[in-house]
């Protein structure tokens, strides 16, 4: 059982076999003219095959630096990213495999259809016209954007923008997809068909880490709860014992207060 001590640990073992994705010990900082501001703080955290991550901490808790140097497009100063039990710059699927989701879905919006933006990926992948076209059709098939292939995505809702996201690295083949702030900015309707792309995600075996704080919307979905707070992991394990445990300090709100159950936190209907 992970204690609620507040202190930076690594995450033991889970399950059998090495898990997909792995950070060992890591820390990130920024340099100043005169100081240095840790912003992560040996950092350890595993995701299974097919499990289901919630990342849960206050604006400004790092999440998004996290997510970033998982990905690659951070360096941290010490400690290590591993995929599938390598290093990624040893791992030539790894950015086939891993796929981003940000805050900002426009900011990865490139092509001028839905039907384009979504075959980006697999055409700079160099895969044939056929292969691409096949995967573009399964992909929009999968996040429910079929019947808006030709529309430009500047007139999606920010619910379709995210699901046309999720669309383009479904057709690129990733397994691991980490969505950052998924529900933010998002009227009901966005948020329902977001939480039914996640759901229809993990029923299909992705795994998937969820960095938000708003747990009240998702955490139903999730395998696990990681609470990050002031750079570090507070808590890792079974949603409902982490909340159990939860500190105040954390700035992490327990969702059970308006419902009954970990099981009932979830705007979807059952």
């Amino acid at each position: 059982m992970v204690r609620n001590t507040g202190q930076a640990r690594e995450t033991p073992p889970r399950g059998a076999g090495a898990p997909i994705l792995a950070v060992r010990n890591l820390s990130l900082r920024f340099e100043g003219p005169e100081t240095a501001v840790t912003v992560l703080d040996r950092i350890s955290l595993e995701a299974g095959e097919g499990e289901f991550l919630l990342l849960a901490g206050s604006n400004g808790s790092g999440k998004t630096l996290l997510m970033r140097c998982m990905a690659g497009l951070l360096e941290a100063q010490e400690g290590e990213v591993l995929f599938r039990g390598r290093p990624p710059a040893r791992t030539r699927a790894f950015h086939r495999e891993l796929g981003l989701v940000f805050q900002d879905a426009d900011a990865q919006i490139l092509g001028e259809t839905v039907e384009e933006d979504t075959a980006f990926g697999p055409r700079n992948l160099g895969l044939s016209r056929e292969e691409t076209e096949r995967r573009v059709g399964a992909a929009l098939e999968a996040v429910g954007l079929e019947a808006k292939r030709e529309r430009p995505p500047r007139r999606l809702s920010g619910g379709e923008k995210r699901r046309l996201a999720v669309a383009g690295i479904l057709a690129m083949g990733c397994g691991v997809i980490i969505l950052d702030e998924p529900f933010a900015n998002l009227d009901w309707p966005g948020v329902i068909q977001v939480l039914e792309v996640l759901r229809s995600l993990k029923q299909a075996g992705k795994t998937l880490i969820v960095l938000t704080h708003e747990l009240e919307k998702v955490l139903a979905l999730a395998d696990r709860l990681l609470i990050l707070h002031s750079a570090r992991i507070r808590d890792d394990g079974k949603p409902a014992e982490v909340l159990d445990r939860l500190d105040p300090a954390w700035g992490v709100r327990d969702p059970r207060r308006n419902y009954q159950t970990v099981e009932d936190c979830s705007w979807l209907a059952k």
